[in-house]
């Protein structure tokens, strides 16, 4: 019998029984939102293939709403401590700020709309925390919100088999968008405070 290295493997979810679990997706997704929430994509793009989408988009996006609203809690914390080595984690008020003028109200639908779209929603979730927008509401905002986003992205998953090369690269073109947008926004306020 001769020894075939990838029999063992589990870095592809295709080798690995349990990296095709609905239940690892729904645990992944969970971390992922409830820290930077910037693989979501690509989880429900190759997950897509293993799974039926309607799955995907009830239980990731309740998996994905329950990671959002522990985020939102962390946030509400990090808002809330006046521990000194705390301070370097908190955003600082001149972004607090920004954001409530960006998004003077976190209005349910806009926090659904927001889960709906591939665009980052931190603004949006900044200013909930900042305001104290209800936990339960927070989360069902952000279910709903998900869960035709989800479908969509697992139903193209399941379509097609994506390769991860293509995730990744595109993942790159969304990098150097935002630094673009961040180094605009950036040259804008110097040009404006000179």
């Amino acid at each position: 019998m001769q020894y075939d290295p990838d029999h063992f493997s589990c870095l592809s979810p295709r080798r690995c029984p349990i990296g095709k679990s609905l239940v690892l997706l729904c645990l992944l997704l969970y971390v992922d939102a409830a820290t930077l929430a910037f693989a979501t994509t690509a989880l429900l793009l190759v997950y897509g293939h293993f799974h039926e989408p309607w799955k995907i988009a009830v239980f990731g996006g309740f998996a994905s709403a329950l990671g959002s609203a522990t985020q939102l809690l962390l946030l509400r914390w990090l808002l809330a401590t006046d521990k000194p080595w705390m301070r370097r984690f908190t955003p600082s008020r001149v972004k607090i700020e920004e954001a409530l003028k960006q998004f003077p109200s976190a209005s349910f639908l806009a926090l659904a709309v927001a889960r709906a779209t591939p665009l980052p929603d931190a603004p949006l979730k900044l200013v909930a925390a900042t305001i104290g927008y209800p936990i339960g509401l927070y989360g069902l905002a952000t279910l709903l919100g998900s869960m035709p986003y989800y479908f969509v992205l697992a139903l193209i998953g399941h379509k097609f088999e994506i390769p991860i090369w293509i995730i990744l690269g595109a993942f790159a073109l969304i990098g150097v968008g935002i630094g673009i947008d961040a180094l605009r926004r950036k040259l804008r306020r110097r040009g404006t405070a000179a």
